[in-house]
């Protein structure tokens, strides 16, 4: 197929080359009908392209003069790489605006030009370096109160009417009011801000007619001057408050980099970026919460919840709709030729449901373990700046509304949308309740109450789900297999093979790890088996003790950093004691994908061994049986004296046992040997020994300094970069990160020897550099 550069809207494929296509192009029908500017789009833009994201991941539509992109993985790997892809066309006009308009705006000495999210490097990085300080978690955490009481009192306002409309009696005011004190502009006529900002979002992402071009060209234009008036007055008191006087006395000291024409159009931008998109990913989160009145009466429980509940909700149901770029060369995404200059819209919404990302991705599951992952936000050199302002706000509002309407519900409505590609919320967001049932009425106290807001990304520990104990039956000496269901009753999120999950053990403290081990297929409830360790520091007792049926247990995950390789040729088995947990629902899988394979099980006596008749019936010959004090052990030289190259080995169980085998595999290739830990060998951090180092992120440009008496983690949340994290031991995998250049100082537990070598990947609880830089992939 032939690819020539194209003006928009031309079909970027020369058809004289082609023949036999049914709409004699080879875009297809679907793409060729492709339009998002309709209700469907807005309603559920991952829904309306699932149909791409299954089959078509990349294609041409005419209508737009775009190629759409639709799977995770592709679009975050374009958004790597600010170069090749251009974000310079993010705030184009979706289609040709009209001279009549064009003169309007010109009236006006409309000259809107580069902001953050659409100006190219390395102008880009070096300006958003200058001005980042104030978004810092530092910084936001002390706007925290005023939002408070700002939704307090916007509450205040409604909860005796049993019916309000949440966009405009609280999640549009709120945002308004947080982006002006945030930017430090005094309060203007909010019904002609909200004006501005419906029409410059139409401007630019919208498809408006002809007629409708000249009135938005108004509203446009007048809101052009509103911004430079407002930065005029700024500047009179550049020492005063906000982000905005914060940059224009960044400009006397870099005046290179923060230029007049940067700050009037940052200006214009930033009061619409600021509110607009917190505003409906608030709106699209409290209605999906209670569309699903489980989750909703989870978090109103449990307002830990709130914060991984907000994550999930920008995941399954985000603002953001889609971004756009522009191709600087000749790319190919998904097996398909891009021509340079070529125009992208990248549906983030669908690649936050790419099932290839997310497990199970259209079930909205608010402990979802990678939900922080979603591209709402975008990812690496222009992710949102105000990520964590929007999350704070959405925290807070959620935790008023769960607090002191939990008993609130839809009320029947139609939605209704602004129609353009990017931005999605409903226009309004009626619910309603019986006000005599508010719980204030009966315990004033409930208005005192406050839970601490999470400034970033969600706690891995956070994410806490009710077990309740089905049964428990020991299956071996001192070994119990519990059989764990949803308290409610519904099913339970779909695992992989390797997956484990964290039991928290009551008042502890502790929480320990169990691989999950029954049928891959059932929903209805996960099993693990616990084995009693006199030598455990209390995790293992716990359970034994307390785990009886009926017990209500609380859990985290499922998590996975043990994931089998379903396109190996051949798999090996070893599995010591207990370490059989995770090999049976590898083994499982293997035999339904046909893949040859065979067990090795390691116990010390016959009355330890656990699962014996279930894997006989299910594995006959391919499992080997090694019970030492009957004289047989596992000769794991033997089984690894001859390298396979085309074979993958997957053990866990005692350490002595994993030592060995790192050992005698040795000679085997890097990435054959794959191992499962439950023991923790990080050391505690201790500044005497350690020495500082640098890293640099390569996606967002930053260069953080790591002292000696802080970790990785530490420095990297505290420069408003997400990563999770649960364990802080080396232990779980949830702080993994990427690893582009330089040698790591190893010291977790989760990485293989191979992984170790690559140095490719890190745990930054507990892991540092070993060479005096890293360079990370975040």
């Amino acid at each position: 197929m032939e690819l020539k550069s194209h003006p928009a809207g031309r079909c970027p494929v020369a058809h004289e080359a082609v023949t036999g296509a049914p709409t004699g192009c080879p875009v297809s029908a679907r793409a060729a009908a492709f339009d998002p500017f309709q209700d469907a789009y807005m309603e559920d833009p991952a829904e309306f392209v699932r149909w791409a994201r299954e089959q078509e991941p990349v294609f041409y539509a005419p209508r737009l003069g775009y190629w759409v992109v639709t799977r995770y993985q592709t679009i975050k790997d374009i958004f790597r790489d600010p170069v090749t892809f251009s974000p310079s066309i993010v705030l184009e006009r979706m289609s040709p605006t009209s001279d009549e308009a064009l003169q309007v705006l010109k009236q006006y000495g409309y000259a809107m030009n580069r902001t953050l999210v659409n100006e190219d490097e390395p102008i880009h990085m070096a300006r958003r370096r200058v001005l980042m300080a104030p978004f810092t978690p530092e910084h936001l955490a002390g706007h925290v109160p005023m939002v408070r009481e700002l939704v307090r009192k916007a509450v205040d306002r409604f909860i005796d009417d049993g019916r309000a409309d949440l966009v405009d009696q609280l999640l549009w005011e709120v945002p308004f009011t947080v982006a002006l004190h945030f930017l430090g502009i005094d309060a203007e006529d909010r019904e002609k801000m909200r004006r501005f900002s419906i029409a410059h979002t139409v401007n630019a992402f919208g498809r408006p007619s002809p007629e409708q071009q000249v009135s938005i060209a108004h509203t446009v234009g007048q809101f052009w001057q509103f911004a430079g008036e407002v930065l005029e007055k700024m500047r009179r008191t550049p020492d005063g408050p906000g982000w905005m006087r914060y940059s224009i006395r960044q400009q006397k000291l870099y005046p290179d980099i923060v230029t007049d024409s940067y700050l009037h159009s940052m200006m214009m931008a930033i009061i619409v970026a600021a509110h607009e998109t917190t505003a409906f990913a608030s709106a699209n989160a409290i209605k999906l919460l209670l569309q699903h009145p489980t989750a909703w009466r989870d978090l109103c429980e449990d307002p830990a919840l709130i914060s991984p509940a907000v994550e999930e909700c920008l995941r399954y149901s985000g603002s953001v709709a889609s971004w756009r770029r522009r191709t600087t060369r000749d790319v190919v995404l998904d097996g398909v030729p891009v021509p340079a200059e070529s125009k992208l819209l990248l549906v983030v919404s669908s690649a936050n449901h790419d099932g290839a990302h997310f497990v199970d991705p259209d079930l909205f599951d608010i402990r979802r373990e990678n939900s922080a992952e979603h591209l709402t936000f975008g990812f690496g050199a222009h992710q949102c700046l105000g990520k964590n302002i929007g999350r704070m706000e959405m925290q807070v509002m959620i935790e008023e509304l769960s607090r002191r309407l939990p008993h609130m519900k839809l009320a029947p409505q139609t939605f209704e949308y602004v129609h353009n590609v990017s931005f999605r919320g409903p226009q309004h967001l009626w619910v309603e309740w019986d006000p005599a049932r508010n719980p204030e009425r009966r315990d004033p106290s409930i208005l005192q109450r406050r839970h601490p807001v999470r400034i970033g990304a969600p706690h891995a520990r956070d994410k806490v789900r009710p077990l309740v104990v089905r049964a428990a039956e020991p299956v071996a000496e001192g070994i119990v297999r519990l059989r764990l269901a949803a308290t409610d009753g519904r099913p339970l999120p779909q695992w992989a093979p390797g997956a484990h999950i964290d039991i928290e053990c009551g008042e502890t403290g502790l929480s320990r790890q169990y691989s999950l081990c029954g049928p891959l297929s059932d929903t209805s409830e996960w099993t693990v088996a616990v084995q009693l360790d006199p030598a455990s520091r209390g995790g293992s007792a716990w359970i034994h003790r307390h785990a009886t049926p009926g017990t209500v247990l609380r859990a985290r995950g499922p998590r996975n950093h043990f994931r089998l390789d379903e396109q190996a040729r051949r798999l090996i088995f070893v599995a010591g004691g207990i370490g059989i947990t995770p090999i049976m629902a590898m083994a499982e899988r293997a035999r339904a994908l046909g893949i040859p394979y065979e067990i090795h099980y390691s116990v010390r006596c016959r009355a330890c061994l656990a699962f014996e008749r279930e894997l006989r019936e299910l594995h006959g010959e391919r499992l080997h049986l090694y019970v030492s004090e009957e004289g047989r052990r596992n000769d794991l030289a033997g089984l690894l004296a001859t390298p396979d190259p085309q074979a993958r080995i997957y053990a866990c169980g005692p350490q002595r046992m994993l030592e060995a085998l790192e050992r005698l595999a040795a000679g085997w290739p890097e990435d054959a040997l794959r191992i499962e830990h439950f023991s923790g060998s990080a050391p505690r951090l201790d500044p005497s020994r350690e020495r500082p180092f640098e890293v640099e992120l390569r996606n967002s440009g930053l260069r953080l300094e790591v002292p000696a008496d802080r970790t990785l983690l530490e420095v990297l949340r505290a420069s408003n970069v997400d990563v999770q994290s649960d364990c802080e031991e080396g232990l779980c995998g949830s702080c993994e990160v990427g690893v582009l250049e330089g040698e790591v100082d190893h010291r977790d537990s989760v990485l293989g020897r191979a992984e170790r070598q690559g140095h490719r990947r890190m745990m930054a609880c507990c892991s540092r550099a070993r060479s005096q830089r890293l360079v990370l992939d975040l």
